[in-house]
């Protein structure tokens, strides 16, 4: 993509409504615009993060066996009185009415909704386990909306459900998730920590949050140090027998403040001890039959009816985003992580005109073009200063620096986002590492 016909609307001032980082450098970078408290417009540079960010939650719920559909954002209040939560909700449920009377509401989550799936197509044991999941936008009326898409009020999630036969079977499913999610988050770029928590308004006795640490978190944290450099499971292990990956990390000390003992996290060796700020970016619960028993959701077994046991698990994938920021930023800007980023590479023409640097960058354009690279080509007519502090702003991963002086001696200049690091080499050379690299 050209930069002279991309859509980047650029602040060079930080908002001054922004407290934190990831809102101040989502607005300065032109990636969201807010349109009302909460609500925000997704542009160019924030979509594309946000469908990259999508793609991994997909790939890594179709290799722990999870379906994909997509279920509606409006949702019919009866479905809801049926589970006892209707009233229960809050105020953050938006309650609404069609032309015909008929009381709606735009879905906070969707365990309802998918049990009326459930208990309407699957009649059989025999089709179980089953685990579903979509991705949709939320809608939370949350009282103070504040922190960019840390906790707007309308946000993209994916939440998938589980249905077993029994409890053991529905635990097997919990440790299919709880590895599918290890495996998600380390893929971002983030270490994420599995912390016992509070099971809030979905239920259930069995929950954890996935919390990476972020000195601007919204909660405290307390874990066992060793969790945060544990590596992910990775996609060869054994999916059928996943007992040990949950109990390797379920074995150490980690909790929410909520869920905080101070007698058990005493018990933890001192230098081994991390009190910290954390940033919720997954959660997911085992809660039985606490859905489908008031909404039959139930199947034929050999022995007569079974009341299916169902879990929920959920990512937020628009929150993901800021919490990357958050997690991996320096005074500069954002620093993407590659599998992430919204191009992998800035292509930086430092003077436009200039016949050979016109030249270079062209051969450059197509050449990483055609290897499936993804190129954002800044052929504006900035100062070179300006096109670096623009470039650093939006975290690219690698700058490929093309600039009269180095060509007359064959030479374009590499430059690592994260690093910092620049190496000067023959262009042909830098190009055929560029177009070497995995996409």
């Amino acid at each position: 993509m050209r930069l002279s016909r991309f859509f980047l609307p650029l602040l060079k001032e930080n908002p001054s409504e922004a407290q934190i980082v990831s809102h101040r450098l989502m607005l300065r970078c032109g990636m969201i615009r807010q349109e009302a408290a909460g609500i925000y417009a997704w542009l160019p540079l924030g979509f594309k993060v946000l469908k990259k960010i999508e793609k991994i939650v997909e790939e890594e719920m179709a290799r722990a066996g999870s379906i994909q559909l997509l279920m509606p954002t409006l949702q019919l209040a009866d479905l809801w009185r049926e589970s006892g939560r209707y009233e229960d909700y809050g105020q953050e449920m938006l309650r609404i009415k069609d032309r015909h009377e008929r009381e709606m509401l735009y879905g906070p989550t969707n365990e309802e909704m998918i049990t009326e799936i459930f208990r309407g197509t699957v009649k059989s044991y025999k089709d179980l386990p089953l685990n579903l999941y979509h991705i949709q936008w939320k809608f939370r009326d949350e009282q103070r909306p504040r922190f960019g898409v840390m906790r707007g009020r309308e946000f993209l999630m994916k939440d998938a459900y589980s249905f077993d036969v029994d409890e053991a079977a529905a635990r097997r499913s919990y440790n299919r998730m709880f590895t599918a999610y290890l495996n998600t988050f380390a893929r971002m770029g983030l270490k994420a920590v599995p912390m016992r928590a509070d099971t809030g308004p979905i239920g259930g006795d069995l929950s954890h949050e996935f919390i990476i640490l972020a000195d601007t978190g919204e909660s405290a944290v307390f874990c066992h140090k060793d969790l945060v450099d544990m590596p992910a499971p990775g996609p060869d292990v054994d999916w059928e027998n996943l007992q040990h990956v949950f109990d390797e990390r379920t074995s150490l000390y980690a909790a929410t403040e909520e869920m905080h003992n101070p007698d058990d996290f005493a018990k933890v060796p001192a230098d081994k001890q991390l009190s910290a700020r954390g940033i919720e970016v997954g959660h997911i619960f085992y809660f039985g039959e606490k859905y489908s028993k008031p909404m039959r959701a139930v199947v034929n077994g050999p022995d007569g009816e079974i009341t299916v046991h169902m879990g929920s698990y959920g990512i937020g994938v628009s929150r993901l985003l800021g919490a990357i920021i958050e997690a991996s930023h320096d005074d500069n800007g954002i620093i993407w992580p590659e599998s992430v980023a919204p191009f992998d590479v800035a292509l930086i023409n430092l003077r436009p005109g200039d016949e050979a640097c016109d030249a270079a960058c062209e051969k450059a354009y197509k050449a990483l073009n055609d290897a499936g690279r993804d190129v954002l080509y800044n052929d504006s007519d900035e100062r070179p200063g300006a096109k670096f502090a623009s470039m650093d702003l939006i975290g690219i991963p690698w700058q490929l620096i093309v600039g009269p002086k180095g060509l007359a001696e064959g030479n374009v200049e590499l430059k690592n986002r994260a690093t910092g690091e620049r190496q000067t080499a023959p262009f042909d050379d830098v190009l055929a590492q560029l177009t070497a690299k995995k996409v």
